[in-house]
């Protein structure tokens, strides 16, 4: 595929989003639980508060292990809950 036409084709799928987070699970079968931490200022008090999200991910081989640093990639709806696939293991956790 061309320069050209990786462009062009990112420009109608659009741009997809990438998270880091560890994963807390794994207990699942080609799923892995990724929890993402952000940090937002809160609108009234102005105060810089953490976020924490869950996200289901799809990990076809069962590379992700708890405690495991990752990098997901936003996909099509996998399954009822999985829109997520795990694109790289960033940190593995110590054993």
């Amino acid at each position: 595929m061309s320069e050209q036409t990786q462009e062009t084709e990112v420009a109608t799928r659009g741009a997809r989003k990438t998270l880091r987070g560890h994963v807390v699970s794994d207990k699942m079968d080609k799923t892995i639980t990724v929890e993402v931490v952000r940090s937002k200022r809160h609108p009234l008090y102005r105060k810089i508060v953490r976020i924490k999200r869950r996200f289901y991910a799809h990990d076809e081989a069962n590379e992700g292990r708890v405690g495991d640093v990752v990098e997901i990639i936003s996909t099509r709806p996998l399954s009822k809950l999985k829109r997520w696939r795990l694109l790289q293991v960033l940190e593995r956790a110590p054993r």
